[in-house]
C-alpha cells in the first residue's frame, strides 16, 4: 500500500521529529552536532524554509519550521539529512542507514499551539533528565528565543514577535512561559498529533486543513478502538 503524503501547506508551521535508526545515536560528539547544524543552516534558504525552534538530542532531533511552499520541508529533510548521514558515516567509518525511516511531521496552528510546541521542543532535555533548565542544553534554540542570543539558524515566527515590542521584551515574555510546566494533556496532545502526523490545533484549524488537503486532520484518541458488538 502506498504511503500517504504528510500534511503539508505553505506558510503553516510543521513540528518535525527525526530519529536515529533503531534509536541508536545520530550524534556521537559535539563535532557531529555542529556539522548537523551547519548542514541545516545551508539547507534552510536553499529550500525556502524558516526554522523557529529546534533541539538536538542524542538519538533524535525536533524541528519547528515553516515552508514558503508545499513540498519544501520534504525536499529539505531528504537532501540535508542524507548529506549529514554521509558525513557522519565517513567520519566514523561506518556504512548503512543512519535515520529510522521517514521523519514524522504535523501541522501546527498559530493560536496558542505554536508557542506550546516551541516550549515542548526546548524542554526535551529537561524531560530526559539531561539538564535541570533548558538554557543549560547548548544544542537547542532556547538561548536565542529566551535570552536573545544570536543564532543564524532561526527566524522569528509572528507568534513570537507578538510577545513584545522589541527583542528584549520578547525574550523576557518567552522566558516567562517556562515558569510553569506544560500541562500533561498538552504534552499528550502534542505527542499524539506528531505520531499520527495530523494537524495540531483547534477544531476550526483542523477543519480548515481538511478543506485544503482533502485529508482527515484529527488524531485518533489514545487507547485501542472499542470492539464492535458481535451480531450472529
Amino acid at each position: 500500500m502506498a504511503r500517504l503524503p504528510r500534511p503539508d501547506l505553505p506558510g503553516i508551521p510543521q513540528h518535525i521529529v527525526q530519529r536515529g535508526n533503531n534509536r541508536f545515536p545520530c550524534f556521537l560528539d559535539d563535532e557531529d552536532r555542529q556539522r548537523y547544524l551547519q548542514c541545516l543552516v545551508e539547507a534552510l534558504p536553499r529550500f525556502g524554509c524558516q526554522l523557529h525552534a529546534y533541539v538536538l538530542m542524542d538519538n533524535h532531533v525536533h524541528l519547528l519550521m515553516t515552508p514558503v511552499e508545499a513540498g519544501a520541508v520534504s525536499r529539505l529533510m531528504h537532501t540535508f539529512a542524507r548529506h549529514y548521514a554521509g558525513l557522519f558515516n565517513h567520519r566514523h567509518g561506518r556504512t548503512g542507514t543512519l535515520w529510522e525511516g521517514r521523519y514524522k511531521a504535523c501541522l501546527v496552528a498559530s493560536d496558542g499551539y505554536f508557542l506550546a510546541c516551541s516550549r515542548y521542543i526546548e524542554l526535551n532535555p529537561v524531560r530526559a533528565w539531561m539538564v535541570a533548565e533548558p538554557a543549560e542544553h547548548l544544542w537547542s534554540s532556547h538561548r536565542a528565543n529566551a535570552a536573545g542570543a544570536y543564532d543564524p539558524l532561526l527566524r522569528a515566527h509572528p507568534c513570537y514577535l507578538a510577545l513584545g515590542v522589541d527583542p528584549a521584551s520578547r525574550a523576557a515574555a518567552y522566558r516567562a512561559l517556562f515558569d510553569e510546566a506544560l500541562p500533561d494533556d498538552m504534552l499528550a496532545e502534542i505527542r499524539r498529533y506528531l505520531q499520527q502526523q495530523r494537524a495540531l490545533g483547534t477544531d476550526r484549524f483542523r477543519a480548515w486543513v481538511e478543506a485544503r488537503t482533502g485529508r482527515f486532520a484529527t488524531a485518533r484518541p489514545p487507547g485501542r478502538p472499542p470492539l464492535k458488538p458481535f451480531c450472529p
